[in-house]
């Protein structure tokens, strides 16, 4: 286990700052979310969401009910997009401004729920732009309250301190991490996320999988990050199959829901590095590409590349995946390759050639990872030193099949 490796000496800080609401019928808690808001003396609240999963999943009635319960106006922004945009942010907020909201609702998965941290942010700074925010022209210290009703099992944005937005003009999909956006409440709550496509579903557990990888073996990972790491993929090999077979078994969505969360926190804690640094400018390119899968095409280079530097770690982490392991230096092969056979087991056999990208792209790839603001720090964690020679390599390895 960890403490059989983990430093002790060292001084680490660990992070679990919102109160989150997890289980079938969660969503019933937006009722006292919205009172304790009143009693803030906010009276309009900015809703950030997508196009349709608001209301086909049943989160928008709550939410509706609950504010004319108490009222609270709704300014509704329905049009976030998957990767959202910093133009899309501006919008909401001039909205939000002229009805002036006083809090903000993310109803969704990660793009809406980040696109409402970024509106909260600009909400208590009404001089700035998205562009400023996610091109680190001013360092925001407060933020109006964030509540996050999750519609996804995946991202962990409803209990960290990140959000990412992309960039059009300039094909860049930086991030931001600031104590401000901490959403005050979050709700997790399975029963809304039992109609996700087998595609979704896959996607968003995944990047649960991500996440923790790279949070365990960063630099600066601790105890928290470590050991939420490992539940995180044994729930996922154990409930994501389940889930895939039957889209409405509760106990299997609560189990991957669950460690979706924890799996949040573990990067809140041990950040991320090189998967996440480098799908950003694939989604940057291509905005039509899903997170999820970007991700997932690049993992197994990236296991390549760093089990070495980590491998007990590494054994560990992915025993219920690539089951053998001895965290043993030299097994990097077997590990990359064995976390590409699970990925193709679970339907995602993809690689960058299948989404689009040639041989072509990779200098392109590799300019927007140095020049994208944010990730150079994401790449700074890395347990090997990332050089423009190694980010190329992943790139490579992920063109095509290892196996």
């Amino acid at each position: 286990m960890w403490d059989n490796y983990f430093d002790m000496n060292t001084v680490s800080e660990i992070r679990l700052k919102t109160t989150a609401y997890v289980g079938p019928g969660a969503i019933a808690k937006i009722d006292g979310i919205v009172e304790e808001l009143k009693k803030r003396g906010v009276s309009q609240v900015l809703c950030m969401t997508g196009g349709r999963s608001y209301k086909l999943t049943g989160a928008w009635d709550h939410v509706e009910a609950a504010c004319k319960k108490h009222g609270v106006s709704i300014t509704l922004y329905n049009k976030v997009t998957p990767n959202p945009t910093t133009v899309a942010i501006d919008e909401a907020v001039a909205m939000a401004k002229k009805d002036k909201a006083g809090a903000v609702i993310g109803i969704g998965g990660g793009s809406p729920i980040d696109a409402g941290k970024s509106a909260a942010i600009l909400l208590a700074y009404p001089d700035k732009t998205a562009e400023d925010l996610y091109t680190f022209k001013f360092t925001p210290d407060h933020a109006v309250p964030m509540i996050a009703i999750n519609l996804t099992h995946g991202t962990g944005t409803e209990v960290d301190r990140f959000a990412v937005a992309t960039i059009p003009h300039l094909n860049f999909k930086p991030a931001i991490a600031y104590d401000c956006i901490y959403p005050l409440y979050s709700i997790d709550d399975p029963a809304l996320m039992t109609k996700l496509s087998p595609d979704q579903t896959r996607y968003v557990s995944i990047d649960a999988v991500n996440h923790v990888v790279e949070a365990a073996t960063s630099i600066v990972a601790n105890p928290v990050s470590i050991a939420f790491g490992i539940e995180t993929v044994r729930l996922v090999a154990k409930y994501l199959p389940k889930v895939l077979r039957n889209p409405e078994d509760l106990k299997a969505r609560y189990a991957l829901l669950y460690a979706s969360m924890i799996a949040g926190t573990s990067f809140d804690n041990g950040l991320l590095h090189y998967t996440h640094a480098m799908e950003h400018p694939l989604s940057g390119m291509k905005p039509d590409l899903t997170h999820g899968l970007g991700l997932a095409i690049l993992l197994p280079a990236v296991v390549l590349e760093c089990y070495p530097a980590r491998a007990k770690v590494f054994a560990e982490l992915l025993a219920p995946i690539v089951p053998g392991l001895d965290g043993e230096p030299e097994e990097a092969e077997a590990a990359a390759k064995g976390v590409e056979r699970w990925l193709a087991s679970v339907g995602v056999p993809q690689k960058l050639t299948d989404v689009g990208f040639t041989e072509a792209d990779i200098e392109p790839l590799v300019k927007l990872t140095e020049e994208t603001p944010s990730l150079s720090g994401l790449l700074g964690c890395a347990p090997v030193p990332s050089s423009p020679e190694r980010v190329r390599r992943i790139y490579t390895n992920s063109l095509k099949p290892m196996a």
